[in-house]
């Protein structure tokens, strides 16, 4: 382990710049905060959102606008016509009025769909994957052990085509870690990619050294160079982090037993990539759980299902499109302008499939539903059930009581646990999941094919969790943090930039306090280390969305939504984040300290 250093900032520092631990900054090195106030935003982080592509025959640096058409239920993808919507934004009037996430408006509007190059295959040909579960490698009386090597592969995701990834051993999703209750976890991740990597326990209880702070890097092997800890936006100077922890090669990150059962998941977090990294694979499964949830009779064992949806597009040679201004990740992060609000795909995977088929027996079946797209929100709805969700939990964990859902709306990095009830249907019967906010062949996500007639012992009791709703008190501490975009259009928390140094708030270990996240337009909010309940909408009752624990709570265009948020007891500095991953590598991130 070692401190991380950075190249010498251009500009000079007047006074001491000071870390979030509250040491001096290494001289020459420079924040964020007093290079936008010394340059001003113009000159300084704005110039991503207004920057382009450099080497423009590289298949991601144009990517087109998704033209509408209309795509067969059973047939194949044709992506030979356009609808003439040449300006590369989001058509947000095919919802037809149906999203009932907020009343603010489709929730993916301004947001540019790319469009693949590559023939699609039909829809609901592929079977579901399910990712593999990792065994430990070793085990102790309270805690398991486990190797994760971040590596290159090549895999067959449009058939006939190889697509690159960089997966969690190879592959996409990364292997799943089940956590059992009162027990330790230990993962040594291992580095075997040519850019440094982050691993973030998305939802997870953990100690700061393991939480991945976006510049405590896992730098790859040295015959790769050397790295920032802080990488230059375009147009201003690689800035340092006094207090990143960096290791070569390999890093362990040890989770304690998390406190309550919930579907989490790991993914790549490294400061001003995240969008690139998880585009190309590295995302998987952390399903922790307690006795009070293994206690109950839901479905369990091939019945209880991981679905990570994620939308991607595709280059002609089967590679991802992915409109990076350094697509080797190597230099300079960013997107070229037209993707600055976000990338979607004009592709559905599903455990990284494209519009699977699974084969159910005439069951209950419990699906923990990631959405792990870098920008899209889905309105899920079921074609052909009996009824809709029954919604058993939400990102962390089990729901008081259980919920009938007609939809479900579902932004990027929450979860959703539902049960799906197949035992009202007969053999040869078809569900089809929609996505009732896309358009075309974004429309549907995948498909159930009722398969065999079985026997179930599982149900969904009456009560589910002890877990009781916090009461907003007037002792509690108050913060309003605005998710804004600033004059030259980079992407702001209280009109900063992300800056290690600065922490935006100190709140006490294992405190409660009262947030108002205000967003002037779509923004995920994510917070590390803490779990959340939404009190509050522009003034109103939660949205129907809203119930239960959560660390991801969807803010729309022009919404105020109040937070009750729990912090962990576990000392150190995490970040806040819009999960957004575009515009969290465009710097609307911020640290605070849990003291």
């Amino acid at each position: 382990m070692k401190i991380a250093t950075t190249p010498a900032a251009s500009t000079p520092v007047h006074g001491p710049e000071r870390a979030a631990s509250g040491r001096p900054l290494p001289d020459g090195v420079m924040s964020r905060r007093t290079l936008v106030r010394s340059v001003g935003a113009a000159g300084g982080l704005a110039v991503i959102a207004g920057c382009t592509s450099s080497g423009g025959d590289h298949p991601t640096d144009h990517p087109t606008a998704h033209p509408s058409k209309p795509v067969p239920d059973k047939g194949g993808h044709d992506n030979t016509q356009n609808n003439g919507h040449g300006d590369g934004q989001h058509d947000d009037t095919h919802d037809n009025g149906q999203y009932q996430g907020s009343d603010r408006g489709d929730p993916n509007s301004d947001i540019r769909t790319l469009t693949s190059k590559a023939g699609l295959p039909a829809q609901f040909r592929a079977p579901l994957p399910v990712p593999q579960q990792l065994k430990p490698v070793r085990q102790t009386s309270d805690t398991d052990y486990y190797d994760i090597v971040h590596s290159q592969a090549e895999v067959e995701i449009i058939p006939g085509l190889r697509t690159p990834i960089m997966g969690y051993n190879g592959t996409f999703p990364g292997p799943t870690i089940v956590q059992n209750p009162g027990r330790r976890v230990v993962v040594t991740h291992k580095n075997a990619l040519p850019v440094p990597t982050v691993v973030h326990l998305h939802g997870g209880t953990t100690p700061h050294d393991s939480d991945g702070y976006p510049t405590d890097f896992i730098l790859p092997a040295e015959t790769y160079g050397t790295f920032p800890a802080m990488p230059a936006m375009p147009g201003m100077p690689a800035m340092g982090d006094a207090d990143a922890v960096t290791s070569r090669l390999r890093r362990d990150y040890t989770y304690p037993p998390q406190p309550r059962a919930g579907t989490l998941w790991y993914h790549d977090h490294r400061m001003a990539f995240t969008g690139a990294s998880v585009y190309r694979g590295l995302a998987g499964f952390h399903i922790a759980h307690d006795a009070e949830e293994q206690a109950l009779p839901l479905p369990r064992g091939a019945r209880d299902v991981p679905l990570m949806i994620a939308d991607r597009a595709f280059a002609s040679d089967g590679s991802f499109m992915y409109p990076a201004i350094d697509p080797t990740m190597r230099t300079t992060p960013g997107v070229d302008k037209p993707s600055a609000n976000g990338v979607m795909g004009d592709v559905i995977l599903v455990n990284g499939a494209p519009w699977p088929v699974m084969k159910v027996d005439t069951a209950r079946y419990r699906f923990r539903i990631l959405n792990a797209s870098n920008a899209r929100t889905y309105q899920l709805a079921l074609q052909g059930a009996s009824e809709g969700f029954t919604q058993i939990g939400t990102d962390h964990g089990l729901l008081p009581a259980p919920l009938h859902q007609d939809t479900i709306v579902i932004a990027p990095a929450e979860r959703f646990d539902v049960v799906i009830d197949f035992s009202r249907h007969k053999v040869g019967d078809e569900i089809t999941l929609l996505n009732q906010l896309g358009s075309d062949s974004t429309a549907a996500v995948m498909r159930f094919v009722v398969a065999r007639a079985a026997k179930d012992s599982s149900s969904v009791p009456s009560a589910l969790s002890k877990s009781t709703a916090i009461t907003p008190s007037g002792s509690m501490t108050r913060r309003t943090m605005k998710f804004v975009r600033g004059g030259q259009g980079e992407w702001l928390i209280n009109k900063q930039p992300f800056d290690p140094a600065v922490s935006q708030a100190d709140v006490p270990a294992g405190s409660t306090e009262l947030w108002t996240i205000v967003s002037d337009f779509h923004h995920p909010f994510h917070i590390h280390n803490a779990t959340i309940q939404v009190v509050a909408r522009d003034g109103k009752a939660p949205g129907p969305y809203d119930q239960g624990w959560k660390d991801t709570v969807f803010v729309n265009k022009g919404e105020k939504v109040q937070l009750a948020i729990r912090f962990s007891d576990l000392k150190g500095r995490f970040v806040f984040h819009c999960h957004n991953l575009e515009h969290e590598d465009m710097a609307m991130m911020a640290t605070f300290r849990i003291v």
